[in-house]
């Protein structure tokens, strides 16, 4: 199945949130072995269970398994064989970006068919120019994968670079102009593209006019949450579909990850309670801002 079709099954049956594994350093709960590799790991694959039937969608940050070296990429790759045997669709957050051959090595560690870190869809960075967005996108190809490429980011300095007008337009909108033949390169059967966007939960002005730019691509919304955003500004850019709001995943984090209640847990099964309470209750608060 096309991944863009995976994604809007995941959604559809779940709802829109994508649960983010991002392990900060000094986060992991000694219950799991502090922030160590093995902890990493521990906590990823509880995390894992925890998501499982609550939502359809991860999103691992790589960097924070890389800073632990090859055992942290070992914790990685155990986690993602963890979360296709939940069924779960992941959208591995590595921001790549390089050209030719090296692009070419970042897809196939991903997105090919036996990456060692299976994924569902990459983010990429599109600022060295579409041809180095070509490799992810044959690989998304090749293996019914997505690519997601930064938009409009949900960071404070984004605008730095992302609104400098270029030839009467901001850059982001004229980066997501020239997607345009990728996008329709990845769609699937329910229309939607596996050529994702991101656009950040707290420029929901900026949202509605890339869904303008680009109707069919899906998009990955953060901010919402621990940055601020709530759920009427994180799904500002999705689209009535039937009776409910669709076109992408909203993505949370620290708020969902590591909940005050989760962090002061004296017993796995306090923490387990305590994280599936953040998970249903952002799933529910983003349903109520989707349901029409």
């Amino acid at each position: 199945m096309n991944f863009a079709d995976r994604l809007i099954a995941a959604t559809e049956e779940f709802g829109p949130l994508c649960v983010g594994l991002d392990p900060h350093a000094g986060r992991i709960p000694d219950l799991f072995g502090g922030d160590t590799p093995e902890g990493v790991e521990a906590w990823g694959l509880a995390m894992i269970e925890a998501a499982k039937g609550r939502t359809g969608v991860i999103k691992p940050q790589s960097a924070f398994y890389e800073r632990h070296g090859w055992q942290g990429m070992r914790a990685l790759a155990r986690i993602l064989e963890a979360a296709r045997d939940a069924g779960l669709v992941v959208l591995m957050d590595a921001k790549r970006g390089d050209i030719g051959s090296t692009a070419e090595g970042y897809a196939a560690a991903f997105l090919a068919e036996n990456a060692p870190f299976p994924s569902d869809a990459l983010t990429v960075n599109p600022y060295m120019g579409v041809d180095t967005l070509e490799p992810h996108v044959k690989a998304a190809e090749a293996n019914g994968k997505g690519v997601i490429v930064l938009a409009r980011t949900s960071n404070p300095g984004s605008a730095d670079f992302q609104s400098k007008s270029l030839e009467g337009a901001p850059l982001y909108e004229r980066i997501v102009e020239a997607l345009a033949p990728m996008i329709e390169r990845l769609k699937g059967e329910s229309g939607w593209s596996g050529l994702m966007l991101v656009t950040g939960a707290t420029g929901p002005q900026e949202a509605r006019r890339l869904r303008e730019l680009a109707p069919d691509a899906l998009f990955l919304v953060p901010g919402y949450g621990a940055q601020g955003a709530g759920a009427a500004d994180a799904m500002s850019g999705f689209v009535l579909r039937g009776n409910r709001l669709s076109g992408g995943v909203v993505s949370a984090s620290r708020s969902v990850s590591f909940p005050p209640e989760a962090q002061s847990a004296s017993s796995m099964d306090e923490w387990r309670t305590a994280i599936a309470g953040a998970i249903n209750a952002a799933q529910a608060d983003l349903m109520v801002a989707a349901n029409r």
